[in-house]
């Protein structure tokens, strides 16, 4: 994945416990451009755990809403043809767990644009580790207006 990623050119102050690259306690995930959406790998460490061996489901689902997010984030601004991604927040989604997420494998995260409006987006994203589907999501993400506690998030 080359370029730098979409959270430290837009979000660099960012605290989000997922993306935010200003949270050190966070998972601090790095999400690149392809066409039609972007992708992401994470490594997860041992307090990542549910239990010995498997990833805890809600570091999976805080994964696949911070990917997807973005993932509409950047639709949205480029429908827009706007400089810079307006911020956005999850209105809706759900994750489908496949099979257990092994410790030990790299997560690979690609997502994909169902469809985009001027304010939102719906999206689905994949979540692989050693080639195996482990869990899918889908979600409505919207842009949100001046006064929202979202609003200047990334700025």
């Amino acid at each position: 994945m080359n370029g730098k990623s979409v959270q430290d050119q837009y979000a660099p102050n960012s605290i989000c416990f997922g993306c935010g690259p200003a949270n050190e306690n966070g998972l601090k995930i790095k999400s690149y451009r392809i066409n039609n959406g972007l992708e992401m790998e994470f490594d997860p460490v041992e307090k990542h755990q549910a239990f010995p061996g498997v990833i805890n489901g809600g570091i999976i689902g805080s994964l696949i809403d911070c990917h997807g997010n973005w993932t509409a984030a950047i639709a949205i601004m480029e429908k827009n043809e706007l400089e810079s991604p307006l911020c956005t927040v999850t209105a809706q989604y759900e994750v489908k767990l496949k099979r257990p997420t092994p410790l030990g494998h790299t997560l690979k995260l690609k997502s994909r644009i169902l469809g985009v409006q001027e304010d939102r987006a719906e999206i689905v994203i994949e979540l692989k580790a050693d080639g195996k589907t482990c869990a899918t999501g889908r979600g409505l993400f919207v842009a949100v207006k001046e006064g929202h506690p979202a609003y200047h998030r990334w700025h």
